[in-house]
């Protein structure tokens, strides 16, 4: 399988998930799984949710962040993952001057 996200339109979401700010995507989603290249936007946040369709992983290209899952806090920089299993609670915030740029892949349960 092929995934050219050259044809895939990006998205601009503001407060994601009653989030601060805004991010950038390109959304692939089929039945098993979601892959999303993500770029949260300085002073930008995914707010506090439940994961409910499967893990999801963030593997950070470039930027730094926090991810909080389950309430422990993980520092995010290029070369890190930050894995919240499903039915966890988490949220990720860019706290750095430039994108927050992260793969999202969800292997849907």
């Amino acid at each position: 399988m092929l995934i050219d996200f050259n044809k895939i339109d990006s998205m601009t979401f503001p407060g994601m998930d009653n989030g601060t700010g805004t991010m950038s995507a390109r959304m692939y989603n089929d039945d098993s799984y979601r892959i999303i290249p993500t770029s949260i936007h300085p002073g930008g946040s995914i707010g506090t949710h439940k994961q409910n369709s499967g893990d999801d992983m963030n593997y950070i290209i470039s930027g730094t962040g926090k991810a909080f899952c389950d309430g422990v806090e993980e520092l995010l920089m290029p070369g890190v993952m930050h894995i919240c299993p499903q039915s966890s609670e988490h949220s990720i915030i860019n706290t750095g001057e430039e994108d927050l740029v992260m793969l999202t892949i969800v292997v849907k349960k």
